[in-house]
């Protein structure tokens, strides 16, 4: 149990209905002061609507929420003073420029950081001048990101910030939350990237149904798959997984489309079994690649749903 004055979010049994469908169901939640905490989730999994009632949008159906030692109920202006978010989309006014809309949200605070290295950290200082109405997506994003930092907060929950980036102005953001760790600030990071889960998050907590289905270091969730390497392969005609399933070393079998994806603890042991059944079901090998498991195959596992198939559902 971390100590009270050690956390930024304390978080106990944390409810949301709306009607008859319960969207978070009991959550308990402890991140720490100075730490990226990764939160993650399929759609409709509850992690939105977890981080609408941290950020103060909704309120709970039950269960107890305080942030920076403090309650929406008691200490709303205050909270509004010391965290700082960025939505998955921010409506802006199109006819000002970059320079006018950070200056704006800055005298919103008593303590702001200088326009300058607002607009410095998030690499739109070529576009200062512009109108936000020509802005890239990409740029919209990052200027999103700035008023998210205008106030200098003490805790800041960033909503799938890179979505739309390209790799130059992801990779800036990822050194900006490395900053703001290196401050003692408090990031809450929603993503669909498990490469930028497994960079920028200290521990992570997985979400599915209302419910924690795992928590821990990004290093930790991995190794609790129980496996040491991941065969993906496909052939034709397509294997049958309940000859799969019971072969060496062999820990789980799923089928995406056309390909099979093995998890297994010794590749030694497991590759040879495998190519042995392909050879006596009478078929041919199309596709055949080992690699360690990630992030993804830890979701997969937990939700039955990769993380990547939930973003592509969204985007569309």
């Amino acid at each position: 149990m971390t100590p009270p004055d050690e956390l930024a979010i304390e978080v106990k049994g944390l409810v949301k209905r709306f009607g008859d469908v319960v969207a978070v169901d009991g959550i308990d939640l402890e991140i720490r002061r100075g730490e990226c905490m990764g939160l993650l989730g399929p759609n409709g999994a509850g992690k939105t609507t977890t981080v609408e009632i941290l950020e103060g949008l909704q309120e709970p159906t039950a269960g107890h929420v305080r942030l920076l030692g403090l309650d929406w109920k008691k200490d709303a202006t205050k909270l509004r003073q010391r965290i700082g978010l960025t939505l998955q989309e921010t409506r802006l006014v199109d006819q000002l420029t970059v320079e006018e809309t950070v200056r704006m949200f800055a005298s919103f605070y008593p303590r702001s950081l200088p326009i300058e290295e607002l607009i410095g950290m998030v690499q739109l200082g070529e576009k200062r001048h512009a109108r936000v109405g020509k802005l890239s997506g990409g740029q919209r994003q990052r200027l999103a990101l700035a008023l998210g930092l205008a106030g200098d907060p003490d805790l800041l929950f960033l909503d799938e910030p890179t979505t739309g980036l390209d790799p130059q102005s992801r990779r800036a953001l990822w050194d900006v939350v490395a900053e703001l760790k290196s401050r003692g600030r408090t990031v809450v990071l929603t993503t669909h990237y498990m490469d930028e889960a497994e960079v920028l998050c200290d521990r992570l907590v997985i979400i599915d149904r209302g419910r924690v289905m795992s928590r821990g270091t990004p290093q930790d969730i991995v190794a609790s798959l129980g496996v040491e390497q991941v065969i993906e392969l496909e052939a034709e005609p397509s294997l049958d997984l309940e000859r799969l399933r019971p072969l060496p070393a062999v820990v789980s079998a799923q089928r995406h489309a056309d390909r099979v994806t093995l998890r297994v603890k010794e590749l030694h042991v497991a590759l040879p079994s495998v190519l042995r059944e392909v050879e006596e079901a009478g078929g041919r090998l199309r596709h055949l690649s080992t690699r360690r498991p990630t992030l993804d195959d830890v979701f997969i596992g937990l939700t039955g749903r990769s993380l990547r198939e939930g973003a592509e559902e969204k985007a569309a």
